[in-house]
């Protein structure tokens, strides 16, 4: 059975158990604060980020979400999720590292620091002024995010693929800290309310990170 080392905020965790939910890959959660930089999980991972999955049993040690999503893409063809012409593929993987990098970068890493790290670990105050410019920057990629799914009916086209999970899983715990403006972003708000209704996502919307309580419109599917 293959174990993954993640914690319930952790976006690159998140993408990779919506894909393995996709593709109905069973697998057991192994909870993992990175910051707590345990012998035994930088022995797995010695950069000692989550996600780590590993499977004893064939001896597998899988490290980085994106290398991990395009392991069981290759491995496991139900539910193909980088899939279509040479073209569409790289467009796949374009977005899917825009979330990953950009998304992430101005607005889900900032928001993890500002509203988790520094109260779990740091126990000191949020910095209003990081999260204005958080939330302002979400507001810019959700207008980039607003344009794409007005030309197509899925993020990179018109089947969902890695990078509708990518989107998912970071505007996710963006959405879980309080750090996005729904109002005047209807064409993401009616493609995220219908990844909130998938199996895949409803367990993820189910938990939640000791003291920290999402919006109250966080779990609804029609929020």
């Amino acid at each position: 059975m293959w174990l993954l080392y993640q914690f319930p905020l952790c976006p690159f965790s998140r993408k990779v158990r919506l894909l393995l939910g996709e593709k109905g890959i069973g697998y057991d959660l192994v909870r993992e604060s990175p910051w707590a930089m345990r012998d035994e999980f930088l022995d797995l991972n010695p950069a000692g980020t989550t996600p780590v999955m590993a499977d004893a049993e064939k001896g597998v040690t899988l490290i980085d979400s994106q290398a991990i999503c395009e392991y069981f893409e290759e491995t496991v063809e139900k539910f193909a999720l980088i899939s279509g012409t040479a073209a569409g593929r790289a467009e796949v993987r374009r977005l899917t590292a825009f979330f990953d990098q950009n998304f992430y970068g101005d607005v889900v890493g900032p928001l993890l620091h500002e509203r988790m790290k520094k109260r779990l670990v740091e126990r000191a105050s949020p910095d209003a002024r990081v999260l204005r410019e958080a939330m302002k920057r979400a507001n810019v990629h959700m207008d980039y995010m607003d344009y794409l799914l007005d030309h197509r009916s899925w993020m990179a086209g018109a089947t969902l693929s890695l990078a509708d999970i990518a989107a998912a899983a970071h505007l996710s715990v963006a959405d879980y800290l309080g750090g996005i403006d729904w109002a005047g972003h209807e064409p993401v708000k009616r493609w995220y309310a219908g990844f909130k209704s998938r199996p895949s996502f409803r367990p993820l919307l189910s938990e939640r990170m000791e003291v920290i309580t999402p919006p109250a419109h966080y779990e609804k599917p029609d929020f």
